[in-house]
Parts: C-alpha cells; sequence; structure tokens
C-alpha cells in the first residue's frame, strides 16, 4: 500500500475509533457528587473508600483548616444526593502529619488509619488512625513519625494494608539504607504503642520508589511495584516472602526495560484476579508511551510472563498515562482511570472486557471536560459499590476548581 493510501486508512481507523468510542461512552452517566473548595479540602489524590452504609471516606493533599489537607465522609441521603463532612484538618505543626496522598483503611472496629505523605516530627511522613468520638467527631492518634535517620523510610506514598494479625503494611517512596524506598511493618503493643520494622531497603537493582504500597497474595506473601530501578531502570514488580527466621526475602518478579512492547514506571498498586494473575497500569512506556494496562502470569517454571492488555494512544481519544490502579468486577472487567487524554484531553474513566478467544476490548465509560462543572485529571484507583456504580475523585475542576467526588452509574 502506497504512503497516501496508508495515511487514509489510518484516518479512517481514526474516525471508526472516535464513533465507537463516543457511542460507548453514552451508555453511562457521570454524576459530581462533590465539588472540593477548600475549606472541605482541595487536590484530592488517592483512593476512596466505603462502609457498608453506603458512606465515602478519602483524603485530601490540600485545604481544610490550616490549608495541609483532610480527611472527608461523604453520606448519601435518603432522598438523594449526598452530605459531606470534614473529619480532620491536617497541621502542621510540628506532631500532625500533612498533605496525606493515599486511600484510607479501616480496622474491624470501625477506625480509620492512613499515611501522610510529610508532617511528623521530622517532617518526612506519619501513620495516622482516626477513630469515632461522641457527637460524631473523630480523634487523631499520630501511630508513627517516620525518622529521616538513613535506616527508616521517607515520604510514605503508598497506603496500608492489614495482616491477618493486625498488623499494618506499607511502602516508602525514599529513604531507607540506600536512599531508593522501603517496605514496613507496623505491629500493636501490649500497651498501645505501635513499633516499626524495616521489612525491605531497595537498592535500586531491585527497585526504587515503590509508590503504590503493597497487597497480599493467597499465599500471604507481599506484592507491589516499584516505579523505577531493576536491570533496566523502568521499574520491577516484586515479591515479598516471609522466611522462617522472621525476616522478608524480596524476589524481583519482573523487570520493565522501557521498550514498546513493554510499560515502564508502574505507579500505582497491583491486582490479583481468582486465577492468581497479576494486573497493573504504568504510566508511561507501551507502543506509545503514554502507559499500558499488563498483565503477568506465572509459568510453571515460576517465571511471569507480561502480556499487554492494552497501550494507551492519546491522539486516537483514548486515554493515556494511567496514575490510578484497576479494580475487577465478577465477570473480569478491568476499570481504571487516566489523568490525561479522551476527547478533551482531561482524563477518562474506562473499562476493558476479556474477549472469548483472547484480547481485550476496550470501552470509555466517561471523558472528562474542564467546562467549569466536572472534574479532571483524575489521579485515583475507583472503587465499586455492590450496585456496580464506580466512585473516585479528581484532582483538579469542578465549581471552584478543587477537584470533585464523582460516580459512574452503568
Amino acid at each position: 500500500m502506497s504512503e497516501n493510501g496508508s495515511s487514509i486508512l489510518r484516518a479512517i481507523l481514526a474516525i471508526s475509533t472516535l464513533a465507537l468510542l463516543t457511542t460507548r461512552a453514552s451508555a453511562t452517566v457521570e454524576n459530581v457528587l462533590l465539588n472540593f473548595n477548600g475549606t472541605n479540602g482541595n487536590a484530592p489524590y488517592g483512593a476512596l473508600i466505603s462502609d457498608a452504609a453506603g458512606n465515602l471516606y478519602g483524603t485530601t493533599t490540600g485545604g481544610g483548616a490550616y490549608s495541609f489537607g483532610t480527611v472527608f465522609e461523604l453520606m448519601p441521603k435518603a432522598g438523594g444526593g449526598w452530605t459531606s463532612k470534614v473529619l480532620h484538618s491536617f497541621n502542621a505543626d510540628g506532631v500532625d502529619g500533612i498533605i496525606p496522598y493515599t486511600r484510607l483503611v479501616f480496622d474491624s472496629a470501625g477506625n480509620l488509619y492512613g499515611t501522610t505523605n510529610n508532617g511528623g516530627s521530622n517532617n518526612v511522613g506519619t501513620v495516622f488512625e482516626l477513630t469515632p468520638s461522641t457527637g460524631g467527631t473523630w480523634k487523631e492518634t499520630i501511630l508513627y513519625s517516620f525518622q529521616n535517620n538513613e535506616v527508616d523510610g521517607t515520604y510514605p506514598y503508598g497506603g496500608l494494608i492489614f495482616g491477618s494479625s493486625g498488623k499494618l503494611y506499607g511502602t516508602t517512596a525514599e529513604g531507607g539504607t540506600y536512599f531508593n524506598g522501603t517496605a514496613y511493618e507496623l505491629t500493636r503493643g501490649k500497651t498501645g504503642q505501635w513499633t516499626e520494622t524495616v521489612l525491605h531497603s531497595f537498592n535500586f537493582s531491585d527497585g526504587t520508589s515503590p509508590y503504590g504500597g503493597l497487597i497480599f497474595g493467597a499465599s500471604g506473601h507481599l506484592y507491589g511495584a516499584a516505579y523505577a530501578g531493576g536491570t533496566y531502570g523502568y521499574g520491577t514488580v516484586f515479591e515479598l516472602t516471609l522466611q522462617g527466621s522472621g525476616l522478608w526475602n524480596l524476589t524481583v518478579l519482573y523487570n520493565f526495560n522501557g521498550q514498546n512492547s513493554t510499560g515502564d514506571a508502574p505507579y500505582d498498586p497491583l491486582l490479583f484476579d481468582s486465577a492468581g494473575n497479576l494486573y497493573g497500569t504504568t504510566l508511561f512506556g507501551g507502543y506509545f508511551d503514554s502507559g499500558m494496562v499488563f498483565k503477568l502470569t506465572r509459568k510453571t517454571t515460576g517465571e511471569w510472563t507480561e502480556t499487554i492488555v492494552h497501550s494507551f494512544e492519546p491522539s486516537n481519544w483514548d486515554g493515556g498515562n494511567p496514575y490510578g490502579g484497576l479494580v475487577m468486577d465478577a465477570a473480569g472487567n478491568l476499570y481504571g482511570t487516566t489523568s490525561q487524554g479522551g476527547r478533551y484531553n482531561y482524563g477518562t474513566v474506562f473499562k476493558f472486557t476479556p474477549k472469548a478467544g483472547g484480547g481485550w476490548s476496550e470501552q470509555q465509560l466517561h471523558v472528562f471536560n474542564n467546562n467549569g462543572r466536572d472534574g479532571y485529571t483524575p489521579y485515583c484507583t475507583l472503587v465499586a459499590d455492590k450496585a456496580g456504580h464506580l466512585y473516585g475523585v479528581t484532582y483538579q475542576g469542578g465549581t471552584h476548581n478543587d477537584g470533585t467526588v464523582f460516580e459512574i452509574l452503568p
């Protein structure tokens, strides 16, 4: 085919793709549930969580009473609509943490736990707990302030997870023995005090800057992704295994190499499916260097192989540069957000459906728009309720351009 003929064909395919995506996007409805205005927070970054009553909880990186971020709650009204409440405003007082980037986690008693990227006694981040008190208020307790001592980790972007023994696990983006970040464990003592243990200090050869935190596998091992480092310098997927001695051993499962056929810079948490495959997103890389969705499958030999689920291509009005991770429904469909791309280049909400014969089909559920009402630039991982509604936050946009909480209805 001639060069002119190829150009015409690409143009036809682009128009066809646009028509398909526009048609599919109309099958869903987006509602803005909350417009941040500074007083109740601004620039929300991390994913939301929900309780049994359908209330949503999250954090903002700025705003609130002291302009250093908030923890907020969003409650559905009986007749429709939502009511919001600030549970805590972070304060740069040398004790409290500030600037929380990540999602919260509940314990069995209904207390909330999270991390702040800065603040605390050394201004390199904290782990905090919020406990409901009388009158609908919440009390904050700083469980741990990270130490800037060339051993402890610093700047915990990643969120927390609970282990079966009630211990908390997380990662820091910097610090540790080699200044490339750490994986850590927090254990509650008999007196209620929490003690931190560094499980692993990243050394660049096994990864650096594990922003996304950790997840547990079915075997009880911990899994995560490092933003950079590894054999080729473009990031790794790793496994932490508890040894009989009580120490944890890190194994690199996969090295991203920055080539077109693989990703570059995995940023958010990983996801397991029921078959034991790992899924995630990379911020860059893929065939168009705009990020991708990947799948890792373990061979019988123990090695892991990568499959590209999708390479994002914003030039075709596709999304691009996904900071957030993935969620999967019971049918095996994947959902997530991109921070850029889409018709207006302000990000998208996407869905990938596995095809019967292999491969995946993409559907844009929403295209964000800087129109003074919609939010834009979502960095978050989504959360789904039992009815299949998807919830997330945008870092910018909305009525006050301070970000939004949004809902996607099927």
